[in-house]
């Protein structure tokens, strides 16, 4: 299968434009992020572990959290109990992957239909997709435009991350340029965590420890738990401050 067209030397015009100048690519490049680790198929309903950022088929983590409650590609444990409550769909991924290879869509939708006519059930109908026109914002009184949807403040956290240093031996990392952020009281060290990873382009090698006031967290602490177990003594200035550093890991 190819994305766009093809050429005569097998490769692929992801522009879709006729001009020769263009970067030619083959889909099979693609498929360590287009196809699932389990079924090794391309992503139908692409959904992702909240945990380890991991995507695979919807039916396929189903099946393996019937067994297991660990990541398929990561071995991370995603619940202790419940793994299909850390678990969502990643529609835009599957937008992507629908784009990229060809007739993928159609013969899914075919499967579907077979499937509900075999039983003799009725085949739902697609939800039809609303034309896109102009954007129209009612304003208030005040001339401000009025939010659709407004997370209650009382659901957030706000953290301020502290860089306490390196251990000897980890030097090749970014600073953390913006230490205060905004979360959702449900998010978990794990979460921080893979923040702080990503912004400051850590090595997998590199560990992070978290603490608060004198307690080292674990991964599966949601920041609510967290707050209400330290209390006001973790607090500054009503931000819940959390000092992290980098240690490599213990050799046992």
């Amino acid at each position: 299968m190819s994305v766009g067209r093809r050429s005569h030397d097998g490769t692929t015009n992801i522009s879709g434009s006729d001009t020769d100048d263009e970067t030619k690519l083959a889909l099979t490049q693609f498929y360590p992020y287009i196809r699932c680790a389990v079924c090794c198929g391309f992503f139908i309903d692409a959904t992702t572990i909240t945990e380890c950022l991991h995507t695979f088929c919807k039916s396929c983590i189903v099946k393996h959290f019937f067994s297991s409650n660990r990541c398929p590609t990561c071995s991370i444990v995603v619940h202790e109990t419940q793994p299909l409550y850390n678990i969502r769909p990643d529609r835009q991924l599957q937008d992507i992957v629908y784009k990229m290879v060809p007739f993928l869509e159609e013969l899914e939708r075919e499967k579907i239909c077979n499937f509900y006519k075999e039983r003799g059930l009725a085949v739902p109908k697609p939800v039809p997709v609303s034309p896109q026109g102009p954007i129209v914002l009612k304003k208030r009184k005040d001339n401000f435009p009025r939010a659709v949807f407004t997370i209650p403040p009382e659901l957030n956290i706000y953290l301020l991350l502290e860089f306490v240093g390196a251990e000897n031996g980890i030097s090749d990392f970014k600073p953390l340029e913006r230490p205060y952020i905004c979360v959702s009281g449900e998010a978990t060290i794990r979460h921080v965590e893979l923040f702080i990873r990503r912004k400051m382009e850590l090595s997998p090698k590199c560990q992070v420890d978290l603490v608060c006031g004198d307690q080292l967290l674990d991964h599966h602490q949601s920041l609510k738990d967290i707050k209400k177990f330290v209390g006001k003594e973790a607090l500054q200035d009503g931000l819940l401050v959390l000092h992290f550093g980098l240690v490599l890991p213990s050799q046992s």
